[in-house]
């Protein structure tokens, strides 16, 4: 790309965001549209999609506009070609000069399928839609190093022509690839106040292992060094006289110190790391008076003062900022007596800030600006009390990172390897210099191929990753005549930018050929476009009656029905047309004065939200609004977690807000939900990434990202605390780790885990073994046991047995007559023989 841009010139017409070639036939737009689409490289899949839904979207409009019976265009009080044109994108003007006969002016204006069925030529005509014209177009580029500076390109296309019909929305798409191996320059900016001095001594020999890490990332590596105290004047620091030289002078703790200043620039970026060590062996601390330091000041030097710190143009910009406390912000320079803003200019005489004592510090809004223009991420490396501080300031400063840094700065080459890698994992679009009376619109398109509607940046990227943009424009009105305007879009921290030249459709092609004074027009007007524009004073479509002259003739057709009042109550029928009134509230519009452009909805007072034009009692939206009042805004920025997901997985973005809908969830993004299933997995990976270094999520340098909560390690964990959910995991190690997780009412999500996870000891073999034999005994004799206890029972069952077996004989032996005992009788000898016998038993 040396010399003279090659530039590809692509002609392209796009009709409601469709790109296209020359149209076909048919009437009213309705005939057939050939599609010219560039290469697949800078068009996605996605972007073909949206045309798609664009083109159904349109013809749905077609459909209202004919079979609702309510016709836009003819609601208008349009009596030129370029107020037709301005009522609304579907809207064409016939500048046939016998179109219309009988009918009022505004009966020119109407869709182009209806103009056709009432007679209109096409050469007649008059309907303008967009273009996009692809003026620069070079192919992106996979590598940085080795190449030419003009060689690497990571935006595609690099500039592009359009040319904007009011109120009608474009489309066109943009490629971003981050190249491997790119140049990368670093400022490290650090404070030196005196709690700074443990800090100062960890990093004396930084350079080297900086340099020996970033060499796995980039083969081009430069490294400077700056520092910064605050400003040597009452009450920022120490004035009295015994302390202009020392002001370390009596304080026991350490006696010596250098002079308190503002900013000093200490090497410039250089490839020779020896000497980034040598200056920074040579530093000492100083001391100022208040907590807060000077180092915005500090911030915007390096940033501005290009050529003094050597930033290279073709390379990624790092500034790393440590400290230890928060910085002062504008106006606090009046404590001081410094009334006088910052200029946002570089202000180093002899590589020392000169404008400290005279400049008040400079405002969140002028840093972002200068860290923008020169293509500065900017990483601040804090201690952990400050993070919320600066994370809030990251907010407010595009292409802004936070990184906790340990009290005696020990990891501060993670810290920027890790802060670097992020930087390079996402993709954010910015714009410069947008007209006032545009809107502008983005949808990504990430790693997963899904559009985003309303997001204009990619997160979790690779280097070497491709992603697209697709960017809706839309033109809000006509600016002054021969005004044309241009913006840029532009990565955040690139040099690389696609610069976009808008040119406004505002005036119709018959207006070249108007005859001033015609004939047709009673010599009283100026015929253009097939119609008369008279002479104040002058009506008609000939110009032929003045005002004031009505007839009953007149106000018929000055009636939008015979009900109805003539003008609608809302104006005068003077030559068969309504004159509208004016109203202090807006304006009356309309064949019959039917319409206005102040009755629509509002939303807290305002008409439209402020994001839409009235028209006939309807809200018209600009891009990116949507709504019956056009208050609900489609970006979905805000919805998207840190996590990646929108609304974390578990709600709705509605109007730039998540709409919790998982039971439990809410936050901003719906991120917090102690009562979620997932709730103790997700927590988990935070607990290991932040107190042990491991985890899925360490690796990968996305653990301060995704992992804000506040973490408080303990001996022994309380589970009864109200609201907290106790969670339990298994560790690599075969450990129980538990920990809590709670929601306070400040809003903070806080773990509170053990400070060591819950291990067993190891088995000792003799207890096993004493044990075992204890456990083989003791089953032994309980099994002996047992079976005594059955042969007991057993026994004494038969003894039972047995002794009523026994006592049952003994009752059969009495109660038997062959059981019982012999009786026995004395009779004499003589009587027993004298006697006869009888039977008895003797």
């Amino acid at each position: 790309m040396r010399g003279s841009l090659r530039a590809t010139e692509r002609k392209l017409r796009i009709r409601g965001g469709v790109w296209e070639g020359e149209r076909g036939g048919g009437e009213g737009g309705g005939g057939y549209w050939s599609v010219n689409t560039p290469s697949d490289a800078m068009w996605s899949p996605p972007t073909r999609v949206w045309k798609a839904a664009v083109c159904c979207l349109l013809l749905l409009q077609t459909f209202l506009h004919t079979s609702t019976g309510l016709n836009v265009c003819m609601s208008g009080s349009a009596a030129s070609c370029e107020e037709c044109l301005m009522i609304h994108p579907s809207c064409a003007w016939c500048a046939q000069e016998d179109f219309g006969r009988g009918h009022t002016l505004t009966s020119r204006c109407d869709i182009v399928a209806n103009l056709h069925k009432r007679g209109c030529q096409s050469r007649y005509v008059e309907y303008l839609t967009n273009s996009i014209t692809v003026q620069q177009n070079m192919p992106l580029s996979s590598k940085g190093s080795g190449l030419t500076q003009q060689d690497v390109v990571q935006i595609r296309p690099q500039r592009i022509a359009l040319s904007l019909r009011p109120g009608e929305q474009t489309w066109f798409g943009l490629q971003v690839r981050q190249v491997e191996d790119y140049p990368v320059d670093l400022y490290y900016l650090m404070d030196l106040s005196l709690s700074m001095k443990d800090d100062l001594d960890t990093i004396r020999n930084l350079g080297t292992k900086l340099a020996l890490e970033m060499g796995k990332l980039t083969s081009n590596f430069r490294l400077g060094f700056g520092s910064f105290v605050d400003k040597n004047m009452s009450p920022f620091s120490y004035t009295a006289p015994k302390y202009q030289e020392n002001p370390c002078n009596g304080y026991k703790l350490f006696p010596n110190c250098v002079p308190t200043f503002g900013f000093r620039h200490i090497l410039s970026l250089t490839d020779k790391v020896d000497r980034f060590n040598e200056e920074v062996q040579k530093q000492m601390v100083s001391r100022n008076r208040d907590a807060p330091e000077g180092g915005f000041d500090a911030i915007l030097q390096a940033a501005v003062c290009k050529d003094e710190i050597g930033w290279r143009k073709e390379a990624y910009h790092l500034l790393v900022f440590a400290t230890d406390d928060v910085p002062h912000l504008a106006l606090d320079g009046r404590l001081g007596g410094l009334v006088q803003p910052h200029d946002g200019r570089c202000h180093l005489d002899n590589n020392e800030y000169s404008a400290s004592t005279r400049l008040d510090y400079p405002s969140l809004a002028l840093l972002g600006e200068k860290l923008a223009e020169n293509n500065i991420f900017l990483i601040f490396a804090v201690t952990k009390r400050l993070y919320v501080i600066y994370k809030n300031f990251t907010a407010l400063i595009p292409g802004t990172t936070v990184e906790i840094l340990d009290q005696d700065s020990k990891n501060v080459i993670q810290l920027i390897v890790a802060a670097y890698n992020n930087i390079r994992s996402k993709v954010e679009l910015t714009v410069w210099d947008q007209p006032e009376d545009l809107s502008l619109s983005f949808t990504a398109t990430c790693q997963d191929g899904e559009p985003l509607p309303g997001l204009r940046k990619c997160a979790d990227l690779k280097i070497g990753d491709t992603v697209s943009f697709n960017v809706s424009v839309e033109a809000r009105s006509c600016p002054l005549r021969g005004t044309d305007h241009s913006f840029t879009i532009k990565p955040v921290g690139f040099k690389d930018r696609l610069q976009v030249a808008v040119e406004y459709q505002c005036e119709c092609g018959c207006a070249r050929a108007a005859q001033i004074n015609s004939t047709i027009c009673s010599s009283i007007g100026t015929y253009k476009c097939g119609s008369c524009q008279c002479e104040p004073g002058y009506l008609g479509t000939r110009c032929e009656c003045q005002e004031g002259e009505a007839s009953s003739i007149h106000l018929g057709a000055c009636r939008e029905a015979e009900s109805k009042q003539a003008c609608s109550g809302r104006g005068e029928c003077s030559c068969n047309q309504c004159l509208c009134y004016e109203s202090e509230f807006g304006k009356f519009y309309g064949s019959f004065c039917q319409c206005d452009d102040f009755s629509c909805a509002r939303h807290k007072g305002v008409l439209c939200s402020g994001h839409g034009e009235c028209h006939c009692g309807e809200c018209k939206c600009h891009a990116g609004y949507i709504g019956d009042n056009c208050n609900c805004s489609t970006e979905t920025a805000s919805c998207i977690a840190d996590n990646g997901q929108m609304c974390s997985g578990r709600g709705n973005c509605v109007c730039g807000r998540c709409q919790c809908t998982h039971p439990g969830a809410f936050g901003d993004t719906c991120e917090k939900c102690p009562t979620c299933p997932d709730a103790c997995d997700t927590k988990r990976e935070c607990i290991e990434c932040r107190l042990f270094n491991s985890g899925k999520i360490s690796d990968n340098q996305t653990c301060q990202r995704l992992c804000k909560d506040k973490i408080i390690t303990v001996e022994t964990l309380k589970t009864d605390v109200p609201g907290a959910v106790l969670c339990l995991y298994k560790t690599d190690n075969d450990c129980v780790m538990k920990f809590t997780y709670s929601e306070h009412a400040s809003g903070l999500s806080v773990l509170t885990a053990l400070t060591e996870s819950e291990c067993g000891g190891g088995p000792d073999a003799l207890m096993v073994l004493l044990a075992v034999v204890g456990s083989i005994l003791l089953v032994g004799v309980v099994l002996l046991g047992v079976w005594k206890l059955v042969i007991t029972i057993h026994d004494r069952q038969e003894f039972s047995r047995f002794q009523n077996a026994r006592s049952r004989a003994r009752y059969e032996m009495a109660s038997n007559p062959l059981y019982k005992q012999p009786v026995s009788s004395s009779f004499g000898e003589t009587d027993v023989f004298d006697k006869p016998y009888n039977g008895g038993v003797h």
